[in-house]
């Protein structure tokens, strides 16, 4: 690593041996945990490849709640002063003023740093491909992608063009502390991002051959492969380490423990006969309100875990309330434990429903909502606010889709989940809003569970991705709430 970069923070030992690990590598994955200090490091990394005249800008292709957060914490932190830096962030809207930076970004400006901010999901639109393509085309960049996954998926408009992209890039960077969320076959279009044939497979099919176990199987006139297993996944871990860095946050910081731990409640008796008849006949009649009607499997699953929350959607869109005792359930959790509290919860109704009940005990002050509804000028004040040690706001309930990423929510030590979803990632992002760099205390995680529901079925099948993922990364157990 070049001896004449001045870091504008002194990196962790860990940080640094990422960098000397992958600097100067065409393409790399910085595989670390949520809280490591990841963006730390693609920012001394792209600074140190500017000041030798390697790049003369920076791409940072991250998700929708997380892109913003770039410009507004990470290179505010991060960026040497002393070196000259001009910053794009994109916005679908055509106003006067990105115009004029756009057409500034793609003019070219000695001992200046270009950097361009955009969401992901821009790239599956004309106007963000067009705006990136003229970009990489007209700089010499670093394309990197934070958060990776959300470029998983082989068939995404958005991953065929970062992948198209990348070609025209001389050095590339993927960002993420869980690459796998689902299966080994996650890992593909990551690196294929990366480098072409980085797996040593130049298609995805051959790729899945080596390292899935597959039977055939025949629906009636129609057949198809199924995954059953996964097979040799040391060796995809070596090959893995040829061009990545990987920590754990339990490796190398100086981090408070996790303490996971499940409330369970039973289902009232209106709650167990609504679900009962939704579980048998996907179909069920509230008296003097409606029918709940699940048509697909997935629907049928969604109600399911809905009556387990309190409340059933009818057939006619309406929401209605369920007699539960999850709320009992939180209310109790809240007497229990000191300080600031996160409580996610999957459904919007499950946040309003929280809502009411927090205003009714503690006041209008206490609590503050952060789901797709929340207006986007408020975000950052209701962080903000949330992060002051005295301020009223005592409860932080969001929805992890939404509030999951990118936000630094440490003044909270305890978690609450009234509800879950079945996405890997989207659980360990929401759990580390509170365990992170800057927190003191042990953090304890509380999930509220329906027993012998859906809801128990979601956390095993967590459970399950998440040892796959320690299987291929090639690291031990990892414990959790099951």
């Amino acid at each position: 690593m070049p001896m004449k970069y001045k870091f504008k923070y002194e990196p962790y030992k860990h940080q640094r041996e990422a960098l000397k690990k992958g600097w100067n590598k065409s393409f790399f994955a910085f595989f670390m945990d949520m809280g490591t200090g990841k963006s730390k490091v693609l920012i001394d990394n792209a600074f140190i490849l500017f000041q030798q005249d390697l790049i003369d800008c920076l791409v940072v292709v991250a998700p929708k709640g997380v892109y913003k957060n770039w410009e507004r914490k990470e290179l505010v932190q991060h960026a040497p002063d002393e070196i000259k830096k001009e910053i794009t962030t994109w916005s679908p809207s055509k106003t006067k003023t990105l115009e004029k930076q756009l057409k500034q970004l793609l003019t070219h400006t000695d001992d200046v740093l270009k950097i361009f901010l955009i969401n992901v999901e821009a790239l599956s639109t004309t106007r963000g491909f067009a705006i990136l393509e003229k970009v990489v085309t007209t700089h010499r960049c670093m394309l990197s992608v934070d958060e990776s996954t959300t470029i998983k998926s082989k068939t995404a408009s958005r991953t065929k063009n970062l992948i198209r992209l990348a070609r025209v890039c001389n050095y590339r960077r993927i960002l993420t502390g869980m690459p796998i969320t689902k299966s080994p076959l996650d890992l593909y279009t990551q690196c294929e991002f990366l480098e072409s044939n980085s797996l040593g497979h130049n298609s995805f099919y051959t790729f899945q051959n080596r390292y899935a176990k597959m039977i055939r199987r025949s629906l009636g006139s129609h057949s198809f492969n199924q995954i059953v297993d996964y097979q040799n996944l040391d060796e995809l871990n070596g090959i893995l380490d040829n061009f990545s860095f990987r920590v754990r946050k339990e490796d190398c910081l100086d981090l408070p423990d996790k303490v996971y731990t499940k409330r369970s409640v039973h289902l009232t008796v209106e709650q167990y006969e609504l679900y009962n008849q939704l579980k048998k006949a996907a179909l069920a009649i509230i008296e003097g309100e409606g029918k709940v009607v699940a048509s697909t499997v997935l629907t049928q699953i969604i109600r399911l875990q809905q009556v387990c929350s309190g409340f059933a959607k009818l057939d006619d869109g309406r929401m209605v309330k369920v007699k539960s005792n999850k709320m009992n359930e939180l209310l109790s959790v809240l007497e229990e434990v000191d300080g600031k509290v996160i409580i996610w919860a999957n459904f919007t109704y499950d946040i309003k429903l929280i809502e009411e009940e927090l205003h009714k005990k503690y006041g209008k002050d206490c609590c503050a909502l952060f789901y797709g509804d929340t207006p986007t000028e408020d975000r950052q004040s209701i962080v903000e606010e949330f992060q002051k040690p005295k301020s009223k706001l005592k409860y932080f309930v969001g929805q992890p889709r939404t509030g999951g990423f990118g936000l630094t929510l440490t003044e909270a030590k305890t978690v609450v989940y009234y509800s879950n979803g079945y996405d890997l990632e989207i659980r360990l992002q929401s759990e580390d809003r509170a365990h992170r760099i800057g927190q003191t205390n042990k953090v304890t995680y509380i999930d509220i569970v329906a027993e012998n529901t859906t809801d128990e079925k979601i956390l095993s099948a967590l459970r399950k991705k998440i040892n796959i993922s320690t299987k291929v990364m090639g690291e031990d157990y990892k414990d959790w709430i099951v």
